[in-house]
């Protein structure tokens, strides 16, 4: 059985990231591989300290051969994060370039959110993932959340609220069978 990791990129209090996150697990059924949720607030890296660059694979702080050796459980990862000011979050970024070949060749597909959506975020995010040289699958969603789904800080009916995306998750877990089964590269 294959795994996917599911990235929360984001650390905010009162985030909801974790929610979509949820979400899309739930929405993102297969026979074929497995899902497991990464919560980057707890996986709780330094701010990119290993003395020399990631490249060079020569990881010297207990936190990042954590975050290594977890890594390399997964064939595959959905990065879900929001759009901040057009970018994405810096958890995020450090996340990403704590490692680099342990993200090599592996598929990746996006869900950002944000009031629009999330598309800008969703450009620079691509290229660090160009970088890194991961497989960006053709589906990715880019969700567009409003102040009427929330109460709280929380959303009312996070299934209502996200209905319109539940086909295109369900695509996306197609895309990665395909993938993982050397279908589709």
């Amino acid at each position: 059985m294959k795994n996917i990791g599911i990235i929360i990129g984001s650390n905010r209090p009162n985030r909801i990231s974790f929610d979509i996150a949820t979400w899309v697990q739930k929405n993102l059924i297969s026979s074929q591989f497995q899902t497991n949720l990464i919560d980057l607030a707890k996986v709780n890296l330094p701010w990119l300290a290993e003395p020399e660059i990631p490249a060079k694979g020569h990881y010297t702080l207990e936190t990042t051969q954590k975050w290594r050796d977890l890594i390399n459980q997964y064939d595959g990862f959905i990065i879900v994060y929001p759009q901040y000011n057009w970018g994405y979050p810096a958890i995020l970024k450090n996340a990403l370039d704590s490692l680099y070949s342990e993200w090599q060749g592996k598929p990746i597909s996006t869900v950002v959110f944000g009031s629009h959506g999330g598309f800008q975020a969703d450009i620079a995010l691509s290229l660090v993932l160009q970088g890194l040289h991961m497989n960006k699958l053709p589906i990715n969603l880019s969700i567009s959340i409003n102040d009427d789904m929330f109460s709280n800080h929380s959303f009312i009916n996070i299934d209502d609220a996200l209905a319109k995306y539940r086909p295109d998750v369900q695509q996306l877990g197609v895309c990665f069978e395909n993938v993982l089964n050397n279908e589709l590269l």
